[in-house]
């Protein structure tokens, strides 16, 4: 299986939250991650950076952040040119999957724990 960069985007050290969870998952299926939210801390041996360095080299962009609070997430989400968003329940945000669309970045709405479960990732 290929390594896919992920940027999880919502990460939080809350050993309870979905997106520690897929860190730790995509970590042990052999991806390398990018942790970047809010709160300060780890998962997965890897730090917990804010969103503001631009990653080139992004494969898949994994959304745990309500779409509430994407708006002001949107330029740095597209400026990181992913090939995809995998937008986790709860995240589905039809604005923001037209603008990426507009760019060429592929959109789904997915389960990354699921994808990864299955072999779909």
């Amino acid at each position: 299986m290929a390594n896919k960069k992920t940027l999880i985007l919502g990460a939080t050290p809350n050993p309870g939250r979905y997106a520690y969870l897929a860190a730790n998952r995509l970590v042990s299926h052999g991806h390398t991650i990018v942790n970047v939210g809010l709160k300060s801390g780890e998962v997965a041996g890897v730090p917990i950076e804010k969103p503001e360095a631009i990653h080139n080299d992004i494969d898949t962009i994994t959304l745990y952040v309500g779409p509430q609070n994407q708006p002001s997430l949107y330029d740095y989400i597209l400026n990181t040119k992913p090939k995809r968003i995998i937008f986790n329940p709860g995240t589905e945000n039809s604005a923001l999957r037209k603008l990426a669309e507009e760019k060429g970045i592929e959109t789904e709405y997915a389960c990354t724990l699921v994808l990864l479960s299955i072999g779909q990732y």
